[in-house]
């Protein structure tokens, strides 16, 4: 049994059984996976995979439990590899942080400003996407934590730590009807103009689309985007009132905007930090991660993990 054996049948397992792009994924050739992963099932004298002639259907019943348990295996490579590094080389490495464009756009700089002036050495990689992609990439391995609201909190793979409690914002045109209101919109007058937000911002189990179910109302979503900024641009243009995180609007930037405050409306959300479960973490991570919510510090996160 070798690693890279283990590395296979984990990776043709995230792409959905398809050989090639596990190959192309691993940098190596589909007949040489294929190989690989027969000589695995020959030695432990079980079929991994069901097959209908050459490809792929479905993981067998023992198959689903080799890979867990090859998943498992992987990831205490990893964190022998980390251990040995923390020791040889603190002031060398890569800090990858999986997030959302809100976080990566209005909170982040200032605390990877911060965090440069500590660590000098390190290399910063920011992997952008929506709450769901975010936590595949923390729990995969390919990032080393996951900051976003919402999916984090409720991903199994992943050990999530609140950080920060924030609340949305309405974002209207200079001159807007709703400006002329000497009160806060109600969510009935919201839900009678267009909106355009966050493409995850009315998911199943959105605190926004939830709180527009519970009072009966159906909101126009007219356009859904990743990023704030393409969110202002089309509110600009005149395309709908803008649902996003008041961390989202700059006054001094945003000239042609106007936020409205409707944090009575909606409940708060919680940004949370995730960690996959079983990592170890160099002790550059450990300050990022306290950087950017005071309240982790090394104690707290080290208690979360070994309650693991």
């Amino acid at each position: 049994m070798k690693l890279h054996q283990l590395r296979y049948i984990c990776e043709v397992a995230d792409r959905d059984l398809n050989i090639s792009e596990a190959a192309e994924a691993m940098h190596t050739s589909q007949p040489g996976v294929s190989k690989q992963i027969r000589l695995l099932e020959s030695e432990l004298g079980v079929p991994i995979f069901s097959r209908t002639g050459k490809r792929l259907t479905a993981l067998t019943e023992p198959g689903a439990e080799v890979v867990q348990a090859a998943r498992r295996a992987l990831r205490e490579v990893e964190n022998i590899r980390r251990i040995g590094q923390e020791y040889t080389g603190e002031n060398t490495g890569t800090l990858t942080i999986a997030t959302t464009h809100t976080q990566a756009r209005y909170v982040l700089p200032p605390m990877i400003q911060q965090f440069r002036a500590r660590h000098p050495g390190i290399r910063l990689q920011l992997r952008q996407g929506s709450p769901e992609q975010i936590c595949d990439m923390a729990y995969r391995g390919e990032a080393d934590i996951a900051i976003a609201t919402e999916a984090v909190a409720s991903s199994e793979g992943l050990i999530a730590l609140p950080c920060y409690r924030w609340h949305h914002c309405v974002l209207v045109p200079v001159g807007h009807p709703l400006l002329a209101l000497d009160r806060t919109p109600t969510l009935k007058e919201l839900a009678g103009y267009p909106i355009v937000t966050y493409d995850f911002a009315f998911g199943g189990r959105s605190q926004l689309s939830q709180t527009f179910v519970k009072a009966g109302l159906e909101p126009q979503v007219v356009l859904t985007a990743l990023d704030a900024d393409v969110i202002k641009t089309y509110v600009e243009l005149g395309l709908g009132v803008g649902l996003v995180a008041n961390v989202a609007f700059e006054p001094e930037r945003d000239v042609n905007l106007r936020m409205i405050n409707i944090a009575q409306l909606f409940p708060a959300s919680t940004t949370w930090v995730g960690i996959r479960r079983g990592s170890y973490l160099r002790g550059f991570v450990y300050d990022f991660i306290e950087l950017f919510a005071p309240n982790l510090d090394r104690a707290t996160l080290k208690a979360a993990l070994n309650a693991e």
